[in-house]
Order: structure tokens, then C-alpha cells, then sequence
């Protein structure tokens, strides 16, 4: 499960006078990590290539919480209420990554480790970390979190022209592949390849191109994500989704008093009744994470040193 992804995967590769990069790229599926790969090869040697499942909702704000804190949701609420915020709630939900972690290596008995935390949203970010890049290699551990695919699965959905760029898997993974060959990350990590050091590459989820809108009726306190809805008084077709009706089951808070929790299956999508037609042409088509599928829950973790 990927929330043990740093106490299993990560940590266990940081050796005394060796840095190691932890890589998190944003929604990366297999195929799209299959696409970028021979990239890394032409300057790292690969030595293992694993997947691990994504946690439920296949969603950054619980996935990627949930691999920097090392623990399932419900029990990041418990430990940080303030830091914790639900679908519902104002501020931004992984403005708190470093903490978590911080806390997590703590409890590993890792707390003397030097560390660095870097977040990518923007080319300005990415230029930023070419030119810092070579002061990382004096920290035991470097994370770097990248947001570009993510954004792309987002953005997709707004713009015209990126439905046209990005139709089909085919065309998501070319897309992939050309952001990765020009991106600032891949820069970087070429500054360093002549190093002695490990890496990491890994994600916390994937996405899926979904077809099939499925009705779902709830409150106005439910949430908007296509792939996932949690409130109170869901009506929706049982077959179309997983629920929980106690999100603790799934390791996830209880945001309100008979909240439940459904996970759209396989490339449903789930829309309300009202502009049911407008959002059902205009999502169809695209891709999505929050659900169940192989591809947004399969998801690629990598170990990699210099050549």
C-alpha cells in the first residue's frame, strides 16, 4: 500500500554518504512512467522496477498525504486536525507534505537525517531546482515533488486544444514522454547523473479515460470530484461504484455525521442530474483519477543509482 511507500521502498535505500533523490511525479501511470523510461536509462542505471497500489480515492490530497505522513487518512486527522483538511473545507489540502514527513522520519527513528523537501508547481519552481540542484547532493534525503502531470490531466479537461494533443492513451503517453525530454526535472537530474547517488522515482496515482457517465444524486455538501463523492444521502446505481457507507473501513475520515464514500468503477464517471448532458459530453473522454481501475491504482515505484 502506498502509504508504507517511504518506510518500505525509500528509507531503507538511504546509506551514510550517499544522497538519495525521492522523485514524486504527479499522477503517473505505468505506461506513462513505461514511456520515460529509456530517458532515465540514457543517464541512470535502473536496478529495480516495482508497483505498488495506490490508497482510495486515487486522489492527490489523500494519496500523496498518505505517503508522506505513512499513514491511512483517518489517522493523519487524528494526529494533525489543524494540518488535516477534508474535501469540504477551505485551504489547500497537501500544503502540509513536509510536516507530515518530517513527523514520519521521527517515528522511523530517522529524525537526524538531513533532509530537503521541494515542490514543483511552475517553470519558475523547475528552474529554480536546475540551479539548486547541486547543493541537494550534501542532504542525506531529497524529496522532490513534481505536479506537471497532473496538471495536464487537470488542465485537460479545460482546454480544447489539450483534447485534441491528448485524445486517447496513445497521445497521453506521447505527451508525457515530450514534457519529460524538455522539462526542468529532467535537466536537473541530468546536472547530477555523474554522481554517486540513489533514486527513486515513484507516484501517487494514476488516471483513467473515462466514457461512461453514471447519475449520482447527493446534498450540496457533496463533492465534486468525478471519480469519487463523499456526503450524506448518496442515491446512486450499486453497481456502478464501490461505497463505503463507514469511510473509517477504508482508512478515511468521517467528515460528517453519516457521510459515506463511493468510488466510481472501471471509466464511469459521476455526474449530477442537473446540466447532466452538458457535463456528461463535456468530461466524457478525458482523464480522471479518484475511482477503481487498474490504471488510476497500479502504480510504478523505481530504484535507480548512477551509471
Amino acid at each position: 500500500m502506498s502509504h508504507n511507500l517511504l518506510k518500505f521502498k525509500v528509507l531503507p535505500h538511504v546509506e551514510k554518504g550517499i544522497p538519495l533523490f525521492f522523485v514524486l511525479i504527479d499522477n503517473l501511470r505505468f505506461d506513462q512512467w513505461k514511456t520515460i523510461q529509456p530517458i532515465f536509462a540514457e543517464s541512470f542505471r535502473i536496478h529495480e522496477e516495482e508497483t505498488f497500489y495506490a490508497i482510495l480515492p486515487t486522489a492527490t490530497q489523500y494519496a500523496r498525504n498518505a505517503i508522506f505522513a505513512g499513514m491511512m487518512p483517518v489517522d493523519i486527522e487524528k494526529k494533525f486536525p489543524v494540518q488535516w483538511k477534508n474535501d469540504d473545507e477551505d485551504g489547500g489540502k497537501n500544503m502540509f507534505e513536509e510536516d507530515f514527513f518530517k513527523a514520519h522520519l521521527k517515528s522511523l527513528g530517522k529524525a537526524d537525517l538531513k533532509y530537503s523537501y521541494t515542490k514543483i508547481t511552475n517553470n519558475h519552481d523547475g528552474q529554480k531546482l536546475v540551479d539548486n540542484i547541486h547543493n541537494m547532493l550534501d542532504n542525506d534525503i531529497n524529496v522532490i515533488v513534481y505536479n506537471f502531470v497532473d496538471m495536464l490531466s487537470h488542465a485537460r479537461t479545460e482546454m480544447e486544444v489539450l483534447k485534441e494533443l491528448a485524445g486517447d492513451e496513445t497521445s497521453y503517453r506521447s505527451i508525457t514522454e515530450s514534457w519529460f525530454t524538455h522539462s526542468p526535472l529532467h535537466q536537473a537530474l541530468k546536472k547530477i547523473a555523474d554522481k554517486k547517488l540513489t533514486m527513486i522515482v515513484a507516484t501517487d496515482h494514476g488516471s483513467v479515460r473515462v466514457n461512461t457517465p453514471a447519475k449520482v444524486i447527493g446534498d450540496k455538501q457533496t463533492t465534486a470530484n468525478l471519480r469519487y463523492k463523499h456526503g450524506r444521502n448518496l442515491n446512486y446505481e450499486p453497481k456502478d461504484v464501490l461505497a463505503f457507507r463507514d469511510p473509517r473501513e477504508a482508512g478515511l475520515p468521517v467528515p460528517n455525521v453519516n457521510s459515506s464514500f463511493i468510488f466510481a468503477k472501471g471509466d464511469l464517471y459521476l455526474c449530477y442530474p442537473n446540466n447532466y448532458n452538458h457535463f456528461a459530453n463535456y468530461y466524457r473522454n478525458t482523464f480522471q483519477h479518484g475511482g477503481i481501475s487498474l490504471e488510476e491504482m497500479i502504480v510504478p515505484v523505481i530504484r535507480m543509482t548512477n551509471k
